[in-house]
């Protein structure tokens, strides 16, 4: 149904509209009597081999809603309803801000791709806690926290921090959005001073609580191998939990979309296809740096359970969709899960019990006989 009826009138409206939609459907079906329970129904899958356990919390699979999608908080009950392991809401920034002027999401359906200068579009840290204070059961509960765009980069540890703080009692770990967009200087974003402000003040503060709320960095696939290794020693070296990888590329290299399209288009960060062997690459690269010691979470490019089960092999603990669910759907969920869940097995034909031969036969009814 969703890839005969549903995409195909998502894809006629605009990028921003269909997102809109998405979400509004989605409320819809949360207010409903029975209608989180039937999207449970018809989308999700349930097996108890599918659940894994990450930074001392427990998932029921290892699929999760990537950052981007529910960026206030509005239905991460709905999709942990389709089946989503976990949820990452956000970016949440601590004012509203409305991003960059529209339009500023671009699907390239010839390349299974989408480009966005969205610049963390969001309500808020008021309405995310307005939105959270009825609290989640079910689902583990992500949540990306980005500087405001009007914040100096003296000042972001301060944008942090305050979100952090906020949020900490409602939700199960944090993504600390490290991968910039384009409305951040990245040459700042990736220097280790930057890193480290970032992340001390929110290490000070969770040693005060008596909840432990892990504490990951999402970075950008630009990243060179130098860039990457050091954030795997940061990772090492300091209290950090583990690494979302991830985030869209700026780069345009391999795409179908005409160079006249693209120019079009202009400035923004590609997800989607074209992603997939790169974020693969980090991860192993990241994996293979920190001995398989830290945990990952494998985002970027997947688009199908062939690219989950490879980013699960280079090394990843769980995988985020967002592109790939704009293109798959709730199917696309379902066959992963399927796929992951260990296969029944057949016993080897030379295991099979023999036929008793005519002889063993007639012995055995003679027996009886007797």
């Amino acid at each position: 149904m969703y890839q005969r009826i549903i995409r195909p009138w998502l894809f006629s409206l605009s990028c921003e509209q269909s997102h809109r939609m998405a979400i509004l459907l989605l409320r819809i079906a949360g207010f409903i009597p029975g209608g989180r329970w039937l999207l449970r129904r018809c989308c999700a899958v349930e097996d108890p081999s599918l659940e894994r356990e990450v930074f001392g919390v427990k998932f029921r699979n290892p699929i999760g809603m990537a950052a981007g999608f529910d960026r206030n908080g509005e239905v991460y009950d709905e999709l942990a309803a389709m089946g989503f392991g976990f949820v990452e809401i956000g970016s949440i920034t601590p004012r509203a801000q409305s991003g960059n002027p529209t339009p500023r999401i671009f699907s390239l359906q010839r390349d299974r791709a989408v480009i966005n200068r969205v610049g963390h579009p969001n309500r808020g840290l008021e309405v995310a806690l307005r939105n959270l204070r009825h609290g989640h059961t079910g689902v583990v509960l992500g949540c990306n926290i980005a500087c405001n765009a009007s914040t100096r980069a003296e000042e972001a540890p301060q944008d942090y921090l305050r979100s952090f703080r906020n949020l900490y009692q409602y939700v199960d770990y944090f993504t600390v959005d490290l991968s910039g967009d384009d409305v951040q200087d990245e040459r700042i974003v990736r220097s280790e001073r930057y890193i480290r402000s970032v992340l001390d003040p929110l290490f000070d503060f969770r040693r005060g609580q008596n909840h432990y709320r892990p504490i990951l960095v999402k970075i950008s696939p630009d990243l060179t191998d130098e860039e990457i290794d050091l954030v795997t020693d940061i990772l090492i070296a300091t209290p950090l939990d583990g690494v979302v990888a991830t985030n869209g590329t700026t780069s345009r290299e391999g795409l179908k979309a005409s160079p006249s399209s693209l120019k079009r288009i202009g400035a923004g960060r590609l997800s989607g296809r074209p992603l997939t062997v790169r974020s693969i690459e980090i991860v192993r690269r990241i994996h293979e740096r920190s001995g398989g010691n830290y945990p990952i979470i494998g985002s970027g490019g997947m688009m199908t359970p062939d690219d989950v089960e490879a980013m699960l092999a280079a090394g990843a603990d769980l995988v985020q969709l967002h592109t790939g669910y704009l293109y798959g759907g709730p199917q696309l969920l379902k066959e992963i899960c399927h796929r992951l869940m260990p296969k029944p097995e057949v016993p080897a034909a030379d295991a099979l019990p023999e036929e008793p031969s005519e002889q063993q036969t007639t012995t055995t009814t003679e027996e009886r006989v007797d």
